[in-house]
């Protein structure tokens, strides 16, 4: 069957690795914020090989070279057409397993840590769920940015790579009280940043234990609970309650990019690749199972056994 013509503004990609994402199991189970028509492929994040750019596409890139790539759904396939401007031709030495970590994951994470939080060196930064590819990706892009990084992880293996990855403190929220070891670890002053992508209970102790002035980024619910945030907690200690929800500046749905932010989004990808080749960010492949099985590798995220992130391989 040949491929249909590409519309304007796209590039076709084979894809060599697909990153597998508790999103993912949310969009699939229909409890995500973004509800696509039926049916639907899913898969956020890929990375692979050009093999069709439209004609007349503004781009700087070509047929053969290695990308990564960010899309609203269509990932976990063969071959994935993307939004020219949602496509980064990656370095030489990235694997395209490590690669799917880029185009959601740590993208989402540094524009949170710099754009939002406004991490500076010295700071003190709180990670939920360190042991997560999202958790993970703050912790490095923490410890790069020179901030202090505590992490909270279930478990002495996951603290373990945490700290390996530059957590300065773990604590294990299965067996400790989140907000005492936080005061405790900061000498009452508690956290000046708070990275939290499972909300829930995390989210409850971080507004206990974060620093007067201090912000919170809310990045997920993975914990399968929104929480509500009390506004005389917000008042009182002068805190910064802030979302990021990446595709809004991928232009995903109903979202729109203007000039300036997709010319943002290219600094930060340039900012992300450096910081990969200085040696500061080392994605963790958890697993890198066939296309074939991506109901194995979407229950092991719901399972909550993976250390960083399941990956699938077309044509394996």
């Amino acid at each position: 069957m040949r491929a249909p013509e590409l519309a304007a503004g796209t590039i076709r990609i084979a894809v060599r690795a697909a990153g597998v994402s508790f999103a993912n199991l949310l969009v699939a189970q229909g409890k995500h914020q973004n509800r696509p028509s039926l049916p639907f492929t899913p898969g956020t994040e890929i990375a692979g090989e050009v093999l069709e750019i439209a004609p007349g596409t503004l781009s700087s890139l070509k047929v053969g070279d290695r990308v990564c790539a960010g899309l609203p759904s269509g990932g976990f396939a063969e071959e994935a057409v993307v939004d020219a401007q949602n496509v980064f031709r990656i370095p030489a030495a990235m694997p395209f397993e490590q690669a799917t970590h880029f185009p959601t994951i740590y993208a989402t994470t540094y524009a949170a840590l710099t754009w939002k939080g406004t991490l500076a060196k010295g700071e003190t930064l709180l990670v939920h769920g360190a042991a997560g590819a999202s958790g993970l990706a703050a912790v490095e892009i923490g410890a790069a940015l020179g901030a202090r990084v505590i992490a909270t992880a279930g478990g002495p293996e996951k603290g373990a790579v945490a700290r390996e990855r530059g957590a300065a403190h773990c604590i294990d929220y299965r067996s400790q009280d989140v907000r005492e070891a936080v005061l405790e670890i900061t000498d009452g002053c508690g956290a000046d940043v708070v990275f939290d992508p499972v909300g829930g209970d995390m989210f409850d102790a971080s507004l206990r234990c974060v620093a007067p002035l201090g912000r919170l980024l809310i990045i997920g619910f993975a914990s399968g609970r929104i929480p509500q945030i009390p506004a005389n907690i917000l008042l009182v200690k002068n805190l910064s309650a802030i979302g990021l929800y990446w595709g809004f500046y991928m232009a995903w749905g109903k979202s729109q990019a203007d000039a300036a932010t997709r010319a943002r989004v290219r600094n930060l990808f340039d900012d992300l690749f450096k910081l990969f080749e200085d040696g500061h960010l080392r994605p963790v492949v958890d697993a890198a199972l066939p296309l074939s099985q991506f109901a194995e590798a979407l229950r092991r995220v719901e399972n909550r056994k993976v250390i960083g992130k399941v990956v699938l391989r077309p044509g394996e």
